[in-house]
């Protein structure tokens, strides 16, 4: 039997050099996560290193949601707000 879910999950992981600055530009593509079937995201960070970030997203459109996370905008938009290395990215259902 196959299951069906109405969203999928988008989780991702990274350190970043100054969450603060990280935050703002999160906060700024939001019309673009939006656009792209990524919704209600939530924030977490690391008790024991506030730059260590892990943010969790419903994604109602998958295909696109893999398009945008891969794509260069998103690589750039990432190294401005300071991401250090390769974030973890995960889709799960």
């Amino acid at each position: 039997m196959t299951t069906t879910h109405a969203t999928e999950n988008l989780l991702i992981h990274h350190k970043v050099k100054d969450y603060a600055t990280w935050r703002a530009h999160y906060n700024e593509h939001e019309k673009s996560r939006t656009a792209s079937g990524v919704l209600n995201g939530r924030v977490f960070r690391s008790a024991e290193d506030p730059n260590d970030v892990l943010v969790l997203q419903d994604v109602s459109d998958v295909a696109k949601a893999r398009a945008w996370i891969g794509g260069d905008d998103m690589k750039t938009a990432m190294n401005k707000a300071g991401v250090i290395g390769s974030p973890s990215v995960r889709f799960a259902s």
